[in-house]
């Protein structure tokens, strides 16, 4: 099966299409109908690891689904994810949302999600319709508070590696390979988790950023049924430094 995922590189770049033209481009209607399901699902939907009442840093990772790029061989949306750095001390080469901690001078998360999203990827904030902030919720290794906010790409710029110490690479990935149930299985972690996992070419998505992506598919209607019972165990370069 061809994936249809677009690699930037570390010195490359994933370019809009030249046939999207200068206006905004309307969100699909998945995208509405997921906004519209977010008032109505309690945070357990996403995670069952909810905030503590006190603690936790507080952060912000950006969803952000828009066109295809340039030359891609199918017309679908895509969803920008990002291979962090091999050399980073803590989950090097994880693949994951754009994001980052709050700096203290972000006026709210939305703004963390969109700082940090231009600066690992370039992405230009005004391009970006903010759809929705999804519900806090807690990734207990780095003891971080994570703010889901849910992103359309109305006016899509090129995007690349901007900082090779924290990106490997920047990728965007069809929705259509994500919800092929062949790209589906169960991850398998030495600690007994088990979670849901996405086959990315010779990558591999699974945690945080696999469940949330999981729950938004499933919650927006696009996803489709796929065999959970099919375990694959987490590859040994993903369990180098990580936290807990």
């Amino acid at each position: 099966m061809v994936s249809g995922i677009a690699y930037a590189g570390t010195s490359g770049s994933i370019d809009p299409s030249p046939t999207l033209g200068d206006g905004a481009l309307p969100r699909p209607a998945w995208i509405d109908e997921l906004a519209d399901r977010l008032e109505k699902v309690a945070p357990e939907w996403f995670s069952r690891f909810m905030p503590p009442e006190e603690g936790g840093r507080e952060s912000a990772v950006l969803i952000l689904f828009g066109p295809p790029p340039a030359g891609a061989a199918d017309d679908g949306e895509h969803v920008v994810l990002i291979e962090r750095s091999h050399t980073m001390r803590t989950q090097p080469a994880q693949i994951a949302f754009p994001g980052g901690s709050r700096d203290p001078e972000d006026p709210d998360l939305v703004a963390t999600a969109l700082r940090e999203a231009e600066e690992e990827t370039g992405v230009d904030p005004a391009g970006v319709d903010v759809v929705a902030q999804l519900p806090s919720l807690f990734l207990a290794p780095a003891q971080f508070v994570v703010a889901p906010v849910l992103g359309w790409w109305a006016k899509p710029s090129p995007i690349g590696v901007r900082d090779p110490a924290e990106v490997h690479d920047v990728l965007s990935v069809p929705v259509s390979h994500l919800v092929e149930p062949s790209s589906r299985f169960s991850v398998t972690h030495p600690s007994g988790y088990v979670g849901p996992g996405f086959d990315l070419d010779h990558l591999f998505l699974w945690g945080f950023t696999a469940g949330l992506l999981s729950s938004v598919l499933e919650l927006g209607g696009v996803a489709r049924e796929w065999d959970d019972s099919v375990q694959r165990p987490l590859p040994e370069r993903y369990l180098v430094g990580r936290r807990g």
